[in-house]
């Protein structure tokens, strides 16, 4: 016989599949609608404003030699930019170009599902999501 705790495991376990197929689908054609791959739009996304290499790669949970090569392509099309930080000229900057922000903007109506299911939370609630989520990805 299944331990309760394991079949709401094994739910919670399946809801987060769900959201995560669900979420790359959505992801995978806004980008490819772009010519872009899931990683370039997500990139495009992060660089909306003249934002550090290492901080995209944070957003993209990826070493900042491998958003080198992502930062790379988008600006080969025209979409970002780079810049030297002006405190500090090790650090590149990398910004959305006007035709990134309009790519930007695209892909972020094209991809609802990023944004709607959240937004019918409460700031309590997705407060709480968030402290729930940091915990598993503690242990």
């Amino acid at each position: 016989m299944s331990h309760p705790s394991d079949e709401l495991t094994r739910e919670i376990v399946g809801l987060f599949a769900a959201i995560n197929r669900r979420y790359s689908q959505e992801a995978e054609a806004a980008a490819s609608n772009h010519d872009l791959t899931p990683l370039q739009a997500k990139a495009l996304l992060a660089a909306e404003g003249p934002v550090p290499t290492r901080r995209i790669a944070d957003r993209l949970h990826a070493e900042p030699s491998n958003v080198t090569v992502i930062i790379d392509r988008l600006e080969s099309r025209g979409l970002v930019e780079r810049s030297h930080d002006p405190d500090d000229r090790r650090v590149k900057r990398v910004a959305a170009t006007r035709a990134g922000r309009t790519a930007a903007a695209d892909l972020r109506a094209r991809m609802p599902f990023a944004a709607e299911p959240l937004a019918r939370l409460t700031t309590q609630q997705r407060e709480t999501l968030r402290e729930l989520l940091q915990l598993i990805l503690e242990a």
